[in-house]
């Protein structure tokens, strides 16, 4: 079998494929970071199959030689790394969004909502890729696979043994892998959980600090025209709220003081 396909030439286009997507993946990440933006996207890798792993695949699958390029849909590879697992929807859409542009998705399958019973998990989507050739133009599969770092350490973990053990890892070891997998889920979470408290004390600081900033900006303004006793008043007012430490009252009195400014204009 293996002397019936010059794989060098056969892995050629499937390259190329792959160093072209780790760019394209790798611009995403840039140019957000670029421009201040968060990136959902970690880092990326990637890889083409070895011979040896394509034919012993095609043997399990039963797939023919002459069928390997539809029958073996990942023998080019990229992974994407993210921090969290929201992270991984996000990359998802913009993939989604390229579809029918510069690739073509085939099929998804969410491997986290429906991790597998070793406790791998990660989302897969398989897509055809448009490549030039010499030869001319063409389009080989494919596959995206987007996880966590805790997941990706996991399955690299798991896959070494998998490996090591020939595909018969003891049953109490892979008891003890699905408690990691579990655990390293777990972990991300927690690490969302946080992210999200995080980021909404964030928001309430810059509420906090632009509507503070507001009053103090209407009871200048009241200084200003030489309303002493009323701006004088609207500060000790506003020096108790600031005291409480009540989000929703600083609201409400800024728009009271700011409705208060527009009736004291000509």
């Amino acid at each position: 079998m293996n002397q019936q396909v010059d794989w060098k030439k056969f892995l050629i286009p499937y390259e190329n494929a792959v160093e072209e997507l780790k760019v394209k993946f790798k611009s995403i990440r840039s140019e957000l970071r670029t421009i201040g933006e968060y990136s959902p996207i970690e880092f990326v890798t990637g890889r083409v199959k070895k011979v040896s792993s394509i034919l012993e695949k095609a043997k399990k699958l039963d797939v023919e030689i002459d069928n390997i390029e539809e029958g073996i849909e990942d023998i080019a590879g990229i992974r994407i790394m993210c921090q969290f697992v929201e992270d991984i929807y996000t990359v998802v859409d913009y993939i989604r969004e390229r579809d029918g542009n510069d690739l073509e998705i085939v099929y998804e399958k969410d491997y986290i909502n429906n991790f597998k019973p070793s406790g791998y998990r990660s989302y897969h989507i398989v897509i055809r890729y448009p490549i030039q050739t010499a030869m001319g133009p063409k389009k080989i599969l494919a596959e995206v696979q987007i996880r966590t770092l805790a997941m990706n350490f996991w399955g690299t973990i798991e896959h070494s043994l998998r490996y090591k053990y020939k595909h018969n890892i003891p049953e109490h070891i892979n008891e003890r892998l699905i408690k990691a997998a579990d655990a390293a889920f777990m972990l991300d979470k927690e690490m969302s959980k946080i992210r999200h408290e995080i980021r909404q004390a964030q928001k309430m600081f810059e509420i906090k600090s632009n509507t503070v900033s507001n009053i103090l900006r209407d009871i200048y303004s009241l200084y200003a025209m030489g309303r002493i006793t009323e701006a004088t008043e609207l500060q000790e007012k506003f020096n108790e709220l600031w005291d409480q430490g009540d989000i929703r009252e600083l609201r409400n009195f800024a728009k009271e003081v700011h409705v208060f400014i527009e009736n004291q204009e000509p």
